[in-house]
């Protein structure tokens, strides 16, 4: 503390010295131009040999202004600087803050789930997942389908005319035939969709943009063989309460029925709309798609097969991607630190009277001891110092590998928890580091009020540098009147003098004469 504080005082002491001298210096520098002016004036007018009045008054102007514009031009730059600064470190905590938020939210740094049978299902952990110590028994006996018929008539072409009339698209839940075919239907709750089919779109091509343009839920789309022969392909939605039906309600020539899709139908039914079912430890359920995030708390399970064998779940820590993570943390950490560091300098930093900026500085000292977990189990790590993680001397962190390994053997979950995903307002080192960047960004109390602020004043500065841009003009044009004026009475004294002289030569002479 005695060392900064004498420290301090020397360098305020250097700086007033500084001041002075050059407050001095200026003023000698003032005088010295003013004296030469004056000189060069009376030299010439007693030379008579005329003054050069543009560099005269351009140097008087000069050293009548110098100081006042020397003066605006560093705070001009003592602001540029101070703008600059606060957008850079702005922009260096927002990367830091972003690039952490992007690592835990990407699901590395939890516990990985495990499936012992992938081509049965996959897992996959969910934004914000806690799986440490996932265990389950998951046994697939039915995979979710999509009803899908086609047409069995063979077209021509895309073009091909299919008739007119009208025809009815209905959702709802079928059964179906061991041959694939549809042997009921009951309609859902829905609203079937008509469609009228005329002139203006009868063809292939025009019946399947019809049906699409219905948005049932139903997708059409048009086949052709390697001989060029078109088919209409039908294709619902994944559950078995997607089935459909398609019906020729009005068929002026008897074709559109063609394309009649339910019990006793012409299209075939090339797969059914049913659920997918599976137990979970023993207990039976059904979800309408393959891609399962309700079943397990965090994880997604996407199925892919079926077995008679339970498929086991489980999970393994990710003590590399921890290890990794909190180095790679401190390593960006330091650089940013670093950085904030030489802004607010006592001395030297442009930043240092900055509240913003030392608000900022105070904030991330303060990060390894913080507590980053509310209510932590008993024995759990609640702040960085606890992995390993504590602060040198110089505001630097430096990581115990020894420390952090131990934390990650001993309490996977409570490590996991601090490099969870987590908001602003959250527990974990994330919803810290979003916090902290909040504050230093803010435009009402963060650096971005203090570029705000920095900004006003160089605009202010601006307009004083136009104001004495305007003085100096002005004291210009004067000056250039006044040696001007000046020029012309020294001219006529010298046309004066000439004739005087002049005369008095032709009386002497004719006197001598």
């Amino acid at each position: 503390m005695t060392t900064t504080s004498s420290t301090s005082s020397s360098s305020t002491s250097t700086t007033t010295s500084t001041t002075a001298t050059t407050a001095t210096t200026a003023t000698a520098s003032t005088a010295s131009v003013n004296a030469s002016a004056a000189q060069q004036l009376l030299s010439s007018l007693n030379s008579g040999s005329g003054v050069d009045t543009s560099s005269l008054v351009t140097s008087l102007v000069n050293a009548q202004f110098a100081d006042k514009v020397a003066a605006l031009k560093a705070k001009s730059d003592a602001l540029t600087a101070k703008i600059s600064d606060a957008a850079t470190l702005k922009g260096q905590i927002s990367d830091f803050a972003g690039a952490l938020e992007s690592l835990v939210k990407g699901g590395t740094l939890v516990s990985q789930p495990a499936s012992s049978n992938t081509g049965v299902l996959n897992v996959t952990p969910l934004v914000g997942a806690k799986l440490n110590g996932l265990s389950g028994s998951i046994t697939v006996s039915q995979l979710a389908s999509a009803q899908t018929a086609v047409s069995t008539t063979a077209l021509a072409s895309r073009n091909a005319a299919v008739g007119t009339g009208q025809i009815t698209l209905t959702l709802g839940t079928a059964t179906y035939n061991a041959d694939g075919s549809m042997a009921s239907f009951t309609a859902g709750s829905g609203t079937p969709a008509t469609i009228t089919i005329d002139s203006s779109n009868n063809s292939l091509t025009e019946l399947a943009a019809s049906i699409n343009k219905a948005a049932i839920g139903v997708t059409a789309s048009v086949v052709t063989d390697v001989d060029g022969s078109a088919y209409l392909s039908l294709k619902g939605a994944t559950g078995a309460a997607q089935a459909f039906t398609l019906t020729a309600t009005t068929d002026d020539d008897g074709t559109l029925s063609a394309f009649n899709v339910g019990p006793g139908a012409g299209m075939k039914i090339a797969s059914p709309a049913q659920n997918a079912k599976l137990t979970l430890d023993g207990v039976a359920v059904e979800r309408t798609g393959n891609s399962i995030t309700d079943l397990v708390q965090g994880l997604q399970i996407d199925l892919a097969g079926t077995s008679t064998t339970p498929v086991t779940l489980s999970s393994t820590t990710p003590t590399t991607a921890l290890n990794n993570a909190a180095n790679d943390f401190v390593d960006t950490y330091n650089q940013v630190f670093a950085a904030l560091q030489a802004q607010v300098d006592p001395i030297t930093g442009d930043l240092r009277a900055d509240p913003a900026a030392q608000s900022l500085y105070s904030m991330m000292r303060g990060l390894t001891t913080r507590s980053l977990i509310s209510n932590p189990a008993p024995g759990a790590p609640s702040t960085l110092a606890d992995l390993g993680i504590t602060t040198n001397r110089d505001g630097s962190l430096s990581v115990d590998a020894t420390k952090l390994t131990n934390a990650i053997t001993s309490n996977p979950a409570g490590v996991e928890a601090i490099f969870a995903y987590a908001t602003i307002g959250s527990d974990g080192l994330n919803a810290a580091m979003q916090s902290i960047k909040s504050s230093a960004i803010s435009t009402v109390y963060g650096l971005g009020a203090s570029a705000v602020t920095y900004t006003n004043a160089q605009s202010d500065i601006a307009t004083q540098q136009d104001d004495l841009t305007a003085k100096q003009q002005q004291m210009s044009d004067r000056l250039t009147q006044q040696f001007a004026a000046m020029n012309a009475k020294v001219a006529a004294y010298k046309s004066t003098q000439a004739y005087m002289t002049q005369q008095i030569a032709m009386w002497t002479k004719s006197g001598n004469g």
